[in-house]
């Protein structure tokens, strides 16, 4: 049984930074692809970056050039460096892990989910 658990989430001021982490355990996920997601209250869980299998990233635009998602696969872990962190960053972050190795928008295509880290930025 695989497990995902984030860590890394909090409250930081408008223009800080968090990295937030995911540990894998249960099964190594070299070849699947890894990803966030975020979900503010009222609204449906969205994509903010993945990393697939072969390392290639993908940024949602609302994050381009101030997340940076990164993935050590010996230690079975993932991250997201988040800069410059504006209110509308506030969410609930899901790591997820997708089999098929790709990054998907889809919530559906991914195997498995953590259990969330609360980020809330302050302005």
């Amino acid at each position: 049984q695989v497990q995902l658990v984030e860590s890394g989430g909090g409250l930081v001021q408008a223009g800080g930074s968090l990295r937030l982490s995911c540990a894998a355990s249960g099964r190594t996920l070299s070849n699947y692809a890894m990803a966030w997601f975020r979900q503010e209250p009222g609204k449906e869980r969205r994509l903010v970056a993945g990393i697939s299998s072969a390392g290639v990233a993908y940024y949602a635009d609302s994050v381009k050039g101030r997340f940076t998602i990164s993935r050590d696969n010996d230690k079975n872990t993932v991250h997201l460096e988040m800069n410059s962190l504006n209110p509308e960053d506030t969410a609930v972050y899901y790591c997820a892990a997708n089999s098929r190795g790709f990054t998907s928008l889809f919530g559906s295509s991914y195997n498995y989910w953590g259990q969330g880290t609360q980020v809330t930025v302050s302005s």
